[in-house]
Protein backbone atom coordinates (compact mmCIF):
# COMPACT_ATOMS: atom_id res chain seq x y z
CA UNK A 1 0.00 0.00 0.00
CA UNK A 2 1.46 3.37 -1.08
CA UNK A 3 0.07 6.17 1.03
CA UNK A 4 0.46 9.61 -0.74
CA UNK A 5 0.86 12.78 2.11
CA UNK A 6 -0.86 15.55 0.87
CA UNK A 7 -1.62 18.98 3.63
CA UNK A 8 -2.72 17.03 6.60
CA UNK A 9 -4.85 14.01 5.09
CA UNK A 10 -3.70 11.38 2.81
CA UNK A 11 -4.42 9.23 -0.66
CA UNK A 12 -4.32 6.16 -0.19
CA UNK A 13 -3.08 3.71 -2.97
CA UNK A 14 -3.46 0.60 -2.52
CA UNK A 15 -1.03 -2.31 -4.14
CA UNK A 16 -2.40 -5.05 -2.30
CA UNK A 17 -5.89 -6.56 -2.54
CA UNK A 18 -7.45 -7.60 0.54
CA UNK A 19 -9.22 -10.90 0.21
CA UNK A 20 -12.21 -9.52 2.30
CA UNK A 21 -13.34 -6.46 3.91
CA UNK A 22 -12.89 -7.40 7.04
CA UNK A 23 -9.42 -8.50 6.30
CA UNK A 24 -9.03 -4.15 5.10
CA UNK A 25 -10.89 -3.38 8.84
CA UNK A 26 -8.53 -5.19 11.04
CA UNK A 27 -5.77 -2.83 9.71
CA UNK A 28 -7.42 0.00 11.35
CA UNK A 29 -7.43 2.12 8.56
CA UNK A 30 -10.26 4.52 7.94
CA UNK A 31 -10.10 5.28 4.10
CA UNK A 32 -12.74 7.13 1.96
CA UNK A 33 -13.43 5.90 -1.16
CA UNK A 34 -14.55 8.33 -4.01
CA UNK A 35 -16.82 7.47 -6.75
CA UNK A 36 -17.94 9.80 -9.16
CA UNK A 37 -18.83 10.22 -12.95
CA UNK A 38 -15.65 11.19 -15.36
CA UNK A 39 -17.44 14.36 -16.38
CA UNK A 40 -17.02 15.21 -12.73
CA UNK A 41 -13.75 14.70 -11.99
CA UNK A 42 -12.33 18.34 -11.08
CA UNK A 43 -14.90 18.79 -8.41
CA UNK A 44 -14.70 15.12 -7.33
CA UNK A 45 -11.07 16.25 -6.50
CA UNK A 46 -11.93 19.35 -5.40
CA UNK A 47 -13.62 17.54 -2.39
CA UNK A 48 -11.23 14.72 -1.91
CA UNK A 49 -8.92 17.47 -1.43
CA UNK A 50 -10.87 19.14 0.62
CA UNK A 51 -11.36 15.76 2.89
CA UNK A 52 -7.45 15.17 2.98
CA UNK A 53 -7.31 18.86 4.46
CA UNK A 54 -9.29 18.15 6.90
CA UNK A 55 -7.41 15.14 7.84
CA UNK A 56 -9.11 12.37 6.43
CA UNK A 57 -7.62 9.42 4.34
CA UNK A 58 -8.87 9.14 0.76
CA UNK A 59 -8.52 6.70 -2.26
CA UNK A 60 -9.23 8.89 -5.26
CA UNK A 61 -8.74 7.43 -8.69
CA UNK A 62 -7.11 10.04 -9.97
CA UNK A 63 -3.91 9.22 -7.97
CA UNK A 64 -3.97 5.98 -8.68
CA UNK A 65 -1.04 5.26 -11.63
CA UNK A 66 -1.55 1.90 -12.15
CA UNK A 67 -6.10 2.81 -12.73
CA UNK A 68 -4.40 5.26 -15.12
CA UNK A 69 -2.75 2.50 -17.11
CA UNK A 70 -5.80 0.44 -16.90
CA UNK A 71 -7.64 3.01 -18.30
CA UNK A 72 -5.27 3.85 -21.23
CA UNK A 73 -5.42 -0.16 -22.48
CA UNK A 74 -9.25 0.41 -22.59
CA UNK A 75 -9.25 -3.21 -20.08
CA UNK A 76 -13.16 -3.21 -18.44
CA UNK A 77 -11.43 -6.21 -16.50
CA UNK A 78 -9.04 -5.05 -15.07
CA UNK A 79 -10.63 -1.60 -14.57
CA UNK A 80 -12.49 -3.40 -12.50
CA UNK A 81 -10.29 -5.38 -10.80
CA UNK A 82 -9.05 -1.74 -9.94
CA UNK A 83 -11.88 -0.30 -8.38
CA UNK A 84 -12.55 -3.35 -6.33
CA UNK A 85 -9.36 -3.22 -5.06
CA UNK A 86 -9.79 0.75 -4.01
CA UNK A 87 -13.26 -0.35 -2.27
CA UNK A 88 -11.87 -3.31 -0.51
CA UNK A 89 -9.20 -1.41 0.84
CA UNK A 90 -11.63 1.69 2.26
CA UNK A 91 -14.00 1.49 4.93
CA UNK A 92 -16.03 4.59 3.62
CA UNK A 93 -17.70 5.67 0.38
CA UNK A 94 -18.63 8.56 -0.67
CA UNK A 95 -20.26 8.74 -3.97
CA UNK A 96 -20.52 12.86 -6.01
CA UNK A 97 -23.96 12.97 -7.15
CA UNK A 98 -24.54 15.65 -10.26
CA UNK A 99 -26.97 15.11 -13.21
CA UNK A 100 -23.75 13.24 -15.15
CA UNK A 101 -23.94 10.65 -12.54
CA UNK A 102 -26.70 9.03 -14.26
CA UNK A 103 -25.15 8.58 -17.31
CA UNK A 104 -22.08 6.71 -15.55
CA UNK A 105 -21.43 3.11 -16.05
CA UNK A 106 -18.92 2.75 -13.51
CA UNK A 107 -21.00 4.92 -10.43
CA UNK A 108 -23.75 2.07 -10.22
CA UNK A 109 -21.26 -1.12 -10.18
CA UNK A 110 -19.38 0.99 -7.32
CA UNK A 111 -22.25 1.57 -5.65
CA UNK A 112 -23.10 -1.64 -5.83
CA UNK A 113 -20.10 -3.65 -5.36
CA UNK A 114 -19.76 -1.16 -2.00
CA UNK A 115 -22.88 -1.21 -0.80
CA UNK A 116 -22.23 -3.83 1.90
CA UNK A 117 -18.60 -3.57 1.99
CA UNK A 118 -18.28 0.29 2.97
CA UNK A 119 -19.99 3.07 5.27
CA UNK A 120 -21.92 4.83 1.71
CA UNK A 121 -22.78 8.27 1.65
CA UNK A 122 -24.20 10.19 -1.10
CA UNK A 123 -23.17 13.82 -1.62
CA UNK A 124 -25.10 16.41 -4.12
CA UNK A 125 -23.79 19.03 -6.30
CA UNK A 126 -25.17 22.29 -6.32
CA UNK A 127 -28.46 22.25 -7.20
CA UNK A 128 -29.45 18.44 -7.46
CA UNK A 129 -33.01 18.11 -5.99
CA UNK A 130 -33.86 15.24 -3.12
CA UNK A 131 -36.35 13.76 -5.29
CA UNK A 132 -34.31 13.81 -8.54
CA UNK A 133 -31.67 10.92 -7.40
CA UNK A 134 -32.28 7.85 -7.93
CA UNK A 135 -33.82 5.68 -5.49
CA UNK A 136 -30.76 2.97 -4.85
CA UNK A 137 -29.08 6.47 -3.83
CA UNK A 138 -31.46 7.27 -1.61
CA UNK A 139 -30.74 4.33 0.66
CA UNK A 140 -27.47 5.75 1.75
CA UNK A 141 -27.40 8.98 3.66
CA UNK A 142 -27.56 12.04 1.64
CA UNK A 143 -25.30 14.90 2.39
CA UNK A 144 -27.02 17.84 0.68
CA UNK A 145 -24.43 20.58 1.14
CA UNK A 146 -21.15 21.88 3.00
CA UNK A 147 -23.00 21.96 6.34
CA UNK A 148 -23.90 18.22 5.91
CA UNK A 149 -20.33 17.59 4.62
CA UNK A 150 -19.04 19.17 7.72
CA UNK A 151 -21.10 17.54 9.34
CA UNK A 152 -19.96 14.23 7.92
CA UNK A 153 -16.19 15.16 8.48
CA UNK A 154 -17.22 15.47 11.85
CA UNK A 155 -18.48 11.91 12.44
CA UNK A 156 -15.58 10.08 10.53
CA UNK A 157 -13.09 12.26 12.57
CA UNK A 158 -15.50 11.30 15.50
CA UNK A 159 -14.29 15.15 16.79
CA UNK A 160 -17.05 18.20 17.50
CA UNK A 161 -18.01 19.83 14.45
CA UNK A 162 -17.45 23.08 16.56
CA UNK A 163 -13.64 22.16 16.99
CA UNK A 164 -12.97 21.31 14.17
CA UNK A 165 -14.50 24.98 12.95
CA UNK A 166 -12.02 26.54 15.74
CA UNK A 167 -8.93 24.45 14.85
CA UNK A 168 -9.61 25.47 10.91
CA UNK A 169 -9.59 21.67 10.20
CA UNK A 170 -12.85 22.70 8.06
CA UNK A 171 -14.27 25.81 7.08
CA UNK A 172 -17.62 27.01 8.18
CA UNK A 173 -20.46 26.35 4.95
CA UNK A 174 -21.52 30.14 5.11
CA UNK A 175 -18.40 31.44 4.37
CA UNK A 176 -16.65 33.04 1.32
CA UNK A 177 -13.58 31.19 1.64
CA UNK A 178 -14.61 27.64 1.63
CA UNK A 179 -13.43 26.07 -1.30
CA UNK A 180 -16.76 24.21 -2.41
CA UNK A 181 -18.85 27.32 -2.59
CA UNK A 182 -18.85 26.72 -6.33
CA UNK A 183 -19.75 23.11 -6.35
CA UNK A 184 -22.02 22.78 -3.59
CA UNK A 185 -24.38 24.33 -1.78
CA UNK A 186 -24.03 26.25 1.61
CA UNK A 187 -26.90 24.84 3.55
CA UNK A 188 -30.14 23.48 2.69
CA UNK A 189 -32.42 24.32 4.97
CA UNK A 190 -35.89 22.32 3.53
CA UNK A 191 -33.77 19.07 2.56
CA UNK A 192 -36.88 16.97 2.61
Amino acid sequence: MVVIKNMSGYNIITNKSYNSQEEFLKQNIKCVFISYQRADKSEAKRIADYLISAGITVYFDEYDANLKLTYQTSSPAKVTDALCTGINNSSHMLVVVSPTTLLSQWVPFEIGYGYKKTDLAVLCLKGIPLGGLPEYIRTAKVIRDIYDLNSKISDWKGINKEILLKENTIIASGSYSNPLNNIMDSLIIDKY
